[in-house]
């Protein structure tokens, strides 16, 4: 057993769930999401590789996992200040209904949209007019998790790859690194701007790593 320290990776599995009602929000296991309605045809369960300290997790969570010992499970309250924050009042907004009619969207309650690249959920409808709440779903909730700290991750290709999913959403990169380099093959492109934000974090978290260099693979017709 490793107490864990910050900017430690570490694989864990946990649930999480709402304090005032019990209810699972997220799980890494498939058991659990099944049993309570969250089973995801598309979704993969697993344990998680999260970096302690980069807000991989709700911050609240990670603080905590802070000095606690790989192989043990623990039970964490997380308050909504160091989770997905308070309700902002200035989120939820009054919308016409001639907005919605524009793009051809009948808005109902609790109907989860995107207007203008934010995500809302409609609220109640009335009178020409709807409510739309643009709040995180779980902001103002304090949290609950149950954690399992299963190991400490040495590897740098696994920590390499547990960035990879969590910043830039790719999965099953190609990954090989020599003498401080860091070659990455993907399947499709990545814009520059979110390359060069990508290669801040690995040199915060990963200083074995110097350089990181993008590959785009090209089929074979």
């Amino acid at each position: 057993m490793a107490a864990i320290k910050i900017k430690d990776f570490v694989e864990i599995d946990y649930t999480g769930r709402i304090k005032e009602d019990n209810v699972i929000f997220d799980t890494t296991q498939e058991k659990v999401a099944k049993e309570n309605g969250l089973d995801d045809k598309k979704a993969k369960y697993a344990p998680m590789v999260i970096c302690i300290g980069e807000n991989h997790l709700a911050k609240g969570l990670e603080e905590q996992l802070i000095g606690k010992e790989t192989e043990k499970e623990y039970t964490i309250e997380v308050s909504s200040d160091k989770a997905y924050g308070k309700k902002n009042a200035k989120l939820l907004q009054l919308i016409p209904l001639n907005k919605f009619r524009q793009q051809n969207i009948q808005p109902v309650p609790g109907l989860q949209l995107n207007i203008d690249g934010v995500f809302g959920v409609v609220k109640t409808v009335s009178g020409g007019r709807c409510y739309v709440d643009f709040n995180h779903p779980l902001a103002g909730k304090d949290l609950v998790y149950d954690v399992k700290i299963n190991k400490i991750i040495d590897d740098d290709a696994e920590k390499l790859k547990a960035l990879l999913k969590v910043h830039l959403h790719v999965k099953d990169p190609k990954i090989e690194i020599k003498e401080g380099s860091a070659h990455i093959s993907l399947k499709e492109g990545i814009p520059s701007q979110a390359q060069d934000e990508f290669k801040k974090i690995v040199e915060n978290v990963i200083p074995a790593i110097k350089n990181v260099v993008f590959t785009i693979l090209k089929e074979i017709k």
